[in-house]
């Protein structure tokens, strides 16, 4: 579904990817992991169209832009705004219908269901800002559910948020892939991954190993990768121009 070739991104002129190629499995979890600093955020970013490649491409074979769901961390959504619980998960039609696109009752209805099935209908009228950490991410999954894709992208999706709330939701994620969907997700928790990710890209800018996570998870791979990250932080080079680096 979704394939890297030679991709490098940088910022402030220094790779945070670097060179990095392989394909995801469809209709499978893929968990992005590795050390702070690795490029995972990055990554994700670059495979969902936010950020602009300094050299190489992400080909989408059989997935439109359309078909393709993101969240982002917490910390990047503004939660002063007023706007309702019902009517950011009901924001997941836009996609299909346009901003300004008319939302029908069976499309109320997918979204009630949506806030049922993460626990928070009793929460539909509430202002975001009033949430926890862990209710407000339970919203946001209801609006990845809302908008029915085919590729889930998450970046962090657990953190600051509580055990029960991270247990509903890897659930959804088990769900997702039993249905065929593609979910690719930034991870830290090499608990999480080993259970709920079949595959893993384990990343230091650079592909450390990638593919069935019991393999790629291994002591000494994640002991280079940290060892390669630490080396990152100390020697990148500068990208030219053309996108190569010195």
């Amino acid at each position: 579904m979704i394939r890297l070739e030679n991709l490098t991104v940088s910022y402030r002129r220094h790779p945070a990817v670097h060179h990095v190629s392989g394909s995801f499995a469809p209709g499978q979890a893929t968990a992005i992991f590795g050390p702070n600093g690795a490029g995972k955020s990055t990554l994700l970013k670059t495979i969902m169209g936010a950020l602009k490649p300094d050299s190489g491409r992400v080909v989408m074979e059989g997935v439109a832009r359309k078909d393709m769901a993101y969240l982002p961390q917490q910390s990047e959504i503004d939660r002063s705004l007023p706007v309702s619980v019902i009517d950011l998960v009901s924001s997941g039609h836009w996609q299909r219908c346009g901003l300004f696109g008319k939302v029908g009752r069976k499309d109320d209805d997918v979204s009630w269901a949506a806030l049922v099935r993460v626990g928070l209908e009793d929460f539909a009228t509430r202002p975001i800002a009033a949430l926890s950490s862990g209710q407000f991410q339970r919203v946001l999954f209801a609006r990845i559910l809302v908008q029915d894709a085919r590729l889930i992208l998450l970046d962090e999706p657990f953190n600051a948020v509580d055990a029960a709330t991270t247990a509903d939701l890897l659930a959804l994620i088990d769900g997702w892939t039993a249905e065929g969907r593609t979910v690719i997700a930034v991870l830290h928790d090499e608990q999480q991954v080993r259970a709920h990710f079949p595959q893993t890209l384990l990343m230091a800018r650079e592909v450390i190993a990638w593919g069935d996570s019991a393999d790629v998870l291994h002591p000494d791979r994640l002991r280079h990768a940290s060892e390669t990250a630490a080396h990152w932080l100390a020697n990148a080079p500068v990208c030219r121009v053309d996108g190569a680096t010195s």
